[in-house]
């Protein structure tokens, strides 16, 4: 996995550093987004560029900074600007263009508007037996790139700095701040209006740019998504939160005995848009779910939290659809999902570990810098 840092008050020249680092990268992620979108929508790329304009003047309209740093990062790749916009806006993308198809969708498919598979935990005082303060998840999406998956160290005074995993191009997704909070989100999926909203992956950012939890808030639950998605918080305080935000209405949850587990259907309401015919969008969520909390359950009783977290995460009951997922050999190679990183943040120590990949085949490894360097 490769490890890229950005340093800069100039949110252009963060953004050249990166494409210029991942270069090679950005440019495996246009060519799978590209044959994935004609697949699934019937659209030439050509008409996929064009459906991401809305996105490109909302965000150069009231992000202009984060705009800027996605220029960057085009004129540092070698490529349009408009293709690092639709990289970033990849899961509004499918959402609008695809019809949401229930009843006839196959059985051993997934729904076109995805826009992410992941489990989430926080792990926080009664939770963990070492007293420390932890958050994390599987990472759950598109099998054929796992090898464009980066992790992002961005310098950027005088905002906190911020360590994000993501997609070589993209400016946002999970992640921690120096300020002591961390970030952790899943896909929920239903539709909803076409009022176009912010993006998913300036939504994060923008989360884990906050200087206080607070603000991190504030970002959550005033912003209009254009998806639905989970967004699980939490602080090296112990404070923790779990938001289900709509583009209506935002549902949420709390600890209980130091633990929150999230994965990808409504756990803490169901939104009125979807409450007459509502149907989890991954069936094989409803299984992650409490696998994963039995599993993490064992951190309030042992001393080596992240020996116990890998082996939770490391879960096979229901493969490969498990809370370690794996390819589906029953599907086309671009359809096929796995777990493409295994995070755990410990927000006491700054200690911040990734598996490059399912955490049953690698180990937890320390990324080269601490969240709090």
């Amino acid at each position: 996995m490769r490890i890229i840092e950005v340093s800069s008050p100039s949110a252009y020249d963060r953004g050249q550093q990166y494409g210029r680092a991942a270069a090679d990268l950005i440019a495996a992620s246009i060519a799978y987004y590209q044959a994935a979108f004609e697949l699934q929508t019937g659209r030439t790329w050509t008409e996929i560029q064009a459906l991401s304009a809305p996105w490109e003047r909302l965000v150069a309209s009231e992000f202009p900074e984060l705009y800027e740093e996605m220029r960057g990062i085009a004129a540092g790749a070698g490529v349009p600007v408009r293709e690092i916009v639709v990289l970033n806006c990849r899961g509004e993308i499918v959402y609008d263009a695809a019809a949401y198809r229930t009843p006839t969708t196959a059985p051993d498919s997934r729904p076109d508007e995805v826009p992410d598979g992941c489990t989430s935990f926080s792990i926080t005082g009664r939770g963990a037996a070492d007293g420390h303060v932890y958050s994390g998840q599987n990472w759950d999406w598109r099998h054929a790139v796992r090898d464009t998956v980066v992790v992002l160290k961005v310098i950027q005074p005088p905002k906190p700095t911020v360590i994000i995993q993501t997609e070589a191009g993209q400016i946002g997704r999970h992640g921690a701040s120096s300020n002591g909070f961390a970030l952790n989100a899943n896909g929920l999926g239903g539709r909803f209006d076409d009022t176009v909203g912010i993006p998913q992956t300036v939504i994060r950012r923008l989360v884990l740019d906050s200087v206080t939890i607070s603000d991190a808030l504030k970002v959550l639950v005033r912003t209009r998504a254009h998806i639905a998605s989970n967004a699980l918080l939490t602080d090296r305080s112990g404070f923790s939160i779990d938001l289900e935000t709509t583009p209506g209405a935002h549902g949420w949850e709390y600890p209980v005995d130091g633990l929150i587990v999230h994965g990808n259907h409504y756990q803490a309401f169901v939104p009125p848009q979807l409450a007459a015919q509502h149907r989890p969008m991954s069936p094989d969520s409803l299984l992650r779910v409490p696998r994963a909390r039995q599993g993490l359950e064992a951190a309030a009783t042992t001393t080596d939290v992240p020996k116990t977290v890998r082996s939770a995460m490391s879960d096979h009951v229901g493969h490969p659809d498990s809370l370690c997922a794996h390819p589906d050999d029953r599907l086309g190679e671009l359809s096929q999902w796995s777990t493409v990183l295994s995070s755990l943040v410990d927000l006491t120590t700054g200690d911040y570990r990734v598996a490059a990949g399912t955490p049953c085949e690698h180990d937890y490894e320390l990324v080269p810098f601490n969240l709090y360097d």
